[in-house]
């Protein structure tokens, strides 16, 4: 049985990842589109940039958000004094943490998904009449579904499993930001808590299980419906 500081870990974790893949997928579909329709000056250094979270160790990553995001950063310090709003060491710090490292993966597996799609059906649309608009959320969106929730739901795993950024942004707080890898770090250091440790460490590789199964049933899903509307 999970004690009660391990169930709260755990809330805090499906709320951290969940948040963070809320305020990361439009501008994550709109990156990718981008990335994969248009062609621009600067195109390969943007694409650096958003895949940086990736090859950057995590908590650089962190240090970057405290310098920007923090009480005296240069966006931290506008959103503290227009708005009220203070994101380190909070759950929405975690999320924005979380959220940070987890775009890349969503952006790319939308931009692949995108590339794919046949652009002669987009094309064929607009000469019958069809807007931008129109085309994006009739033919390109749901061609592109399967590539959807397979970044969705890997940017859901990752955010869910972040410790590095999150750790030196939002802290280690019990209660407000202690999600589940920060819970098995603090089990980990702490004598006598062998067997709650082994017990998250299990939790979080079913975790990490799920979400790799659902995001290839649901991609799989997405592909077979699609195969027998056009059939």
């Amino acid at each position: 049985m999970l004690s009660p500081v391990e169930v709260e870990a755990i809330l805090i974790s499906l709320r951290v990842a969940g948040t963070a893949v809320a305020w990361i997928l439009v501008p994550g579909i709109a990156l990718a589109w981008l990335m994969a329709r248009r062609d621009f000056r600067g195109k390969a250094l943007l694409d650096g940039v958003l895949h940086l979270p990736l090859v950057l160790p995590p908590v650089v990553v962190g240090y970057l958000l405290l310098l920007s995001l923090g009480r005296q950063g240069w966006l931290g310090r506008w959103l503290n004094e227009w708005f009220a709003v203070s994101l380190p060491f909070t759950w929405q710090g975690a999320a924005v943490a979380g959220g940070v490292m987890a775009f890349p993966l969503l952006v790319r597996a939308v931009r692949l998904s995108l590339e794919a799609v046949d652009v002669d059906l987009e094309a064929a649309a607009s000469t019958l009449g069809a807007g931008r608009l129109r085309v994006l959320f009739t033919i390109t969106l749901p061609l592109a579904l399967p590539g959807l929730l397979t970044g969705t739901v890997l940017a859901f795993a990752r955010a869910l499993s972040e410790f590095g950024a999150t750790i030196t942004f939002a802290a280690n707080i019990p209660g407000e930001t202690r999600t589940l890898p920060l819970a098995l770090y603090t089990l980990i250091q702490t004598p006598g808590q062998e067997g709650a440790a082994a017990r998250l460490c299990a939790l979080s590789v079913v975790i990490a299980m799920v979400s790799l199964v659902a995001s290839e049933w649901l991609a799989r899903r997405a592909r077979r419906r699609l195969r027998q509307r056009d059939g």
